[in-house]
């Protein structure tokens, strides 16, 4: 089966990209989601002129924030009932724990720096809650992370669309976008080599 990214997004348009960007910001469900590729060729095919690069990055951004809000407020609520949780298709506890390793190596800037690392970036703000940051603190950095997270995978997408020459998109893009997954999966292989060695 074939998978087009720019022709899902195309399908589902703006408000199934804000969907899935409130989704794996702040829904439990969300982790394995496709934040970064997603912005990214969402503002590739913005630069197409199919959609209109603010409109996009506005939505996405509300949507990122709203995102951690409700993660910040399922942790606060019921954070110590998932660690008594049983895992499923959709819950490990796992993630949570590797979430708060990197929160209590990075404290409060997890919350920007997590929007650049899949499963971290969902479970971050549930960990906030859990740990009861200040929700003034938390807000601030949510509000930093989000910004710089949609704003600037989007606006990747969309310069990037309009440098490449019309008849090479097509060549290049699925390249990009397989280069973008690799490099946020990078931290998370860094953490599971330093945590074997640590084992060892």
């Amino acid at each position: 089966m074939h998978f087009d990214l720019p022709e899902l997004i195309k399908s589902i348009g703006y408000f199934g990209v804000w969907a899935i960007i409130f989704a794996e910001s702040g829904l439990l469900i969300g982790f394995f989601l496709p934040g970064d590729s997603l912005l990214f060729t969402a503002g590739f095919v913005a630069s197409q002129h199919l959609l209109n690069i603010w409109v996009l990055i506005i939505g996405a951004f509300i949507c990122a924030v709203l995102g951690d809000n409700i993660g910040y407020t399922t942790g606060h609520r019921f954070g110590r009932k998932l660690f008594q949780k049983e895992d499923s298709l959709f819950f490990h506890k796992k993630h949570v724990v590797k979430t708060q390793k990197f929160y209590q190596k990075h404290g409060k800037k997890t919350i920007v720096l997590a929007r650049f690392v899949p499963i971290v970036r969902t479970f971050a703000p549930i960990v906030a809650g859990l740990g009861a940051m200040h929700y003034q603190t938390f807000m601030f950095y949510n509000l930093i992370g989000g910004f710089f997270w949609t704003v600037g995978m989007t606006l990747l997408g969309f310069f990037l669309g309009k440098t490449l020459p019309a008849e090479q998109i097509d060549k290049y893009l699925l390249p990009i976008i397989g280069i973008i997954i690799v490099i946020s999966l990078v931290p998370s292989i860094v953490h599971l080599v330093q945590e074997n060695r640590a084992k060892n």
